[in-house]
C-alpha cells in the first residue's frame, strides 16, 4: 500500500499536468489565426457572412422547408429542371466564348431536346439520353481567359464571391433568360421561385456544414474555393497553379 506522502505526491503531480494543459489550451487560442491570403477582407465578410446566415435562417430555410413539405416531389423536379434548362442557354454562350466545343455542342443539344421533348425543360429527357451538362457562366469564362480570380468577397444577399465572379456578376443577369421576362410580377415571381429551389436542394448540405464544421465561415469559404478551381479546370489538375489573387 502506498503511503500517505506518495498518494499526496501522485496527487500533486496529476494536479500540475492539468495546469499545464489548461494553460496550453488557453496559450493556443491567444495566438493569432493565420490569414489566409485569397480573403484579405476576413472581417467584414464574416460580418456579412453572419448577416446573410441570420436571414437564411430566419427567412430563407423556412420557406424552403415549406416548400419541400407542399409540392410534392415531380412538382420540385419540374421546377429544377425548368431553371436547369434556361441555364443551359448561357452555359452553351460561356462554353463556346471559351471554345469549349464539346461542350457547347452539348449545352445546345440540352437546350434543343428539353425545349421541345422535354416540354419546356420541365423533364430532363436530354439527361436521360446522356448528354452530359456543362454549367459555365461568365465568371468561369473571365478564369480560363487567364483573369486572376481576385480577394474573396461576401456580398449581402447574394453570398460568396471572388472579386472576378462578382464583376461577372451583372453579365451573367444579363445572361438569364428569366431577367428578360417583360411582365414584372412573373419575373419577379420567377426569381423568387428559382432562389427557393435552390435553396431548397441544398437543405441537407447545410446541415452537414452545421454539424461538420467548427467554423462555418472557413468551411464555406475553402469549399467555394474549391469548387471553383474544380469548374476552371474541369476537374483535372493543372500543371501550374491558378493565378494568385
Amino acid at each position: 500500500m502506498p503511503s500517505e506522502g506518495l498518494r499526496l505526491e501522485r496527487r500533486l503531480q496529476g494536479t500540475a499536468k492539468g495546469a499545464a494543459l489548461a494553460f496550453l489550451c488557453i496559450f493556443a487560442c491567444t495566438l493569432p489565426v493565420q490569414a489566409d491570403p485569397r480573403d484579405p477582407l476576413e472581417s467584414f465578410n464574416r460580418s456579412v457572412y453572419s448577416f446573410n446566415d441570420a436571414l437564411d435562417r430566419a427567412v430563407i430555410k423556412p420557406v424552403a422547408s415549406a416548400y419541400i413539405k407542399v409540392a410534392p416531389h415531380w412538382m420540385r423536379k419540374g421546377v429544377t429542371n425548368f431553371f436547369g434548362n434556361v441555364g443551359d442557354v448561357w452555359y452553351a454562350v460561356n462554353n463556346a466564348l471559351t471554345l469549349k466545343s464539346q461542350a457547347t455542342s452539348d449545352s445546345v443539344g440540352r437546350v434543343m431536346i428539353n425545349s421541345t421533348v422535354g416540354l419546356l425543360g420541365f423533364i430532363d429527357v436530354a439527361s436521360d439520353m446522356n448528354i452530359e451538362k456543362h454549367p459555365a457562366d461568365f465568371g468561369l469564362t473571365l478564369g480560363r481567359w487567364g483573369v486572376s480570380p481576385g480577394p474573396y468577397v461576401v456580398v449581402p444577399l447574394l453570398g460568396p464571391y471572388t472579386l472576378r465572379e462578382l464583376v461577372a456578376w451583372p453579365v451573367d443577369y444579363q445572361g438569364n433568360l428569366v431577367s428578360h421576362v417583360q411582365d414584372v410580377p412573373t419575373r419577379d415571381g420567377l426569381t423568387v421561385l428559382s432562389v427557393v429551389d435552390v435553396r431548397a436542394t441544398y437543405l441537407k448540405a447545410g446541415e452537414v456544414i452545421d454539424g461538420a464544421a467548427l467554423d462555418a465561415y472557413s468551411f464555406t469559404r475553402d469549399s467555394y474555393f474549391q469548387r471553383q478551381r474544380y469548374r476552371l479546370y474541369d476537374g483535372e489538375e493543372p500543371e501550374s497553379p491558378e493565378p494568385a489573387p
